[in-house]
């Protein structure tokens, strides 16, 4: 037996196996500061929403007699029953800022589940059809354009009614033609490639072309939209609770809220400052989330 039959075979070399896509997402969105605090500060606001019956110390509507525009626990007159202090009927802020965290948030993702599944449908239409369709459907999104977002939502609103659902569906055709027009871009982009040929190619039709094979690949952007989009959704809602146009009173919605305390913003500052701060770390954090999630996603910014 020679030596080189005695020799052992050569140790194989190890591959390194490719990171979970999710886990790479997150290693990039992490990078971003901002945008985990972002985040961290949504979860904290969905975990009060879900859970207001048990976190809130009152009833949002429970009016009290005796504590009519009590101040905030720091100051003279305030109360550890009333930590943020009283309305002018004495219903206590906190449990209402709890509860309007809800309505807000629900407001915020069913008007862009709405304008993003419009949104998708119309787009992937436009770009893959093209010719005459295209050319309709991007005029009339071009209309939409034309006119500033809150005057086309009171528009809507005014043709509709005052209310909260006519309001949420005023604030989705505000946001309806930004997905159109990114959906169509995507799809014009994606639609020449080589294997969206191959699928044609071999027997795919226009709807599995457009569902199974292009629209995966325009989720990236449209992720991103809809993050900054929630922002805009619970901005411009807020926006027509306060004109009177959107959710009506006594739901503790915050622009509502604002509406309420316009003529005690003088005596009162607490019945202004607080609906308006929490609008203000609500949009702010989704606006940062929405940066970091673009940071993640785009290609570009990774290399």
């Amino acid at each position: 037996m020679t030596a080189e039959t005695l020799e052992a075979p050569p140790a194989a070399v190890p591959t390194a196996t490719p990171p979970h896509p999710w886990r790479e997402l997150w290693r990039d969105f992490a990078k971003n500061r901002g945008a985990v605090g972002g985040l961290a500060l949504i979860v904290a606001i969905m975990l009060l929403a879900v859970f207001a019956e048990l976190v809130a110390p009152h009833d949002p509507n429970l009016t009290n007699n005796a504590a009519f525009l009590r101040p905030p626990v720091w100051q003279a007159g305030g109360s550890w029953s009333f930590p943020l202090g009283t309305d002018a009927i004495g219903r206590d802020m906190l449990s209402r800022l709890i509860h309007g965290a809800r309505l807000s948030l629900a407001i915020g993702v069913a008007v862009v589940a709405l304008a993003i599944a419009v949104g998708i449908a119309l787009g992937l239409v436009s770009g893959f059809a093209g010719g005459v369709t295209d050319i309709l459907i991007m005029r009339a999104m071009d209309i939409l354009l034309t006119l500033p977002s809150l005057l086309l939502a009171i528009v809507v609103v005014a043709i509709l009614g005052p209310g909260l659902m006519n309001a949420m569906l005023a604030v989705a055709v505000v946001l309806l033609p930004h997905y159109v027009r990114l959906t169509r871009a995507a799809v014009i982009a994606e639609r020449g490639r080589d294997y969206v040929t191959a699928a044609r190619v071999s027997g795919a039709g226009s709807l599995r072309l457009m569902l199974s094979e292009i629209l995966p690949n325009c989720a990236a952007p449209l992720i991103v939209q809809a993050s900054l989009g929630v922002s805009t959704a619970i901005l411009d809602a807020a926006a027509l609770g306060f004109l009177g146009l959107g959710a009506q009173p006594p739901s503790p919605e915050w622009g509502t809220m604002l509406a309420d305390a316009r003529e005690f913003v003088l005596r009162a500052w607490w019945v202004v400052t607080f609906p308006g701060l929490m609008i203000l770390m609500v949009v702010l954090a989704f606006n940062l989330v929405g940066d970091g999630l673009r940071d993640a996603l785009d290609p570009k910014l990774k290399r």
